[in-house]
């Protein structure tokens, strides 16, 4: 299924999704959004662009440590969310449903966020060591293959 397709010209239907259309992406044309929502592009734009000075204002104010009560259920949590991405993912995939890109995507975030949380909370020496191992060996190729599989399996548009 394709987001964009320039065969015919002018506008399509996506199938599955009656009624939504979008317009056919030819070189230096815009793309417009399916259902009219001209505004939302902008205000992801506007929402990034806000984030900035948060950023900032965490950087110089959080404590450079701090107790978290949860911990564990945080860490089991976000692994437990790492096999259900990996379970949905090799499903989807196995069944030839289109919607492990999505899955496969979701899971390359939370296996990101898994190494990059490990290596920066992790303490130094043999700690911070074996987060980097982990980081390197399972977490970060996982993830690479996970966003592989998401980008191959995304349509391209046709060239007219």
């Amino acid at each position: 299924m394709s987001l964009i397709t320039a065969d015919p010209p002018g506008r399509t239907d996506r199938p599955g999704l009656p009624g939504r259309e979008v317009t056919a992406g030819r070189p230096g044309h815009p793309v417009r959004p399916a259902h009219g929502a001209r505004w939302l592009p902008r205000a992801l734009i506007v929402a990034g662009l806000g984030m900035i000075p948060w950023l900032f204002v965490l950087a110089t104010q959080l404590p450079g440590s701090t107790t978290a009560w949860h911990w564990p259920a945080a860490w089991v949590g976000l692994d437990g969310l790492e096999a259900l991405g990996l379970l949905g993912t090799g499903l989807l995939l196995a069944r030839r449903d289109g919607r492990y890109r999505l899955a496969a995507m979701a899971t390359a975030t939370l296996l990101l966020t898994d190494a990059w949380f490990d290596v920066l909370t992790s303490a130094p020496g043999r700690e911070q060591l074996t987060a980097i191992a982990m980081a390197a060996c399972p977490e970060l190729p996982v993830a690479a293959l996970c966003a592989v599989l998401a980008v191959r399996g995304w349509d391209r548009p046709r060239q007219p």
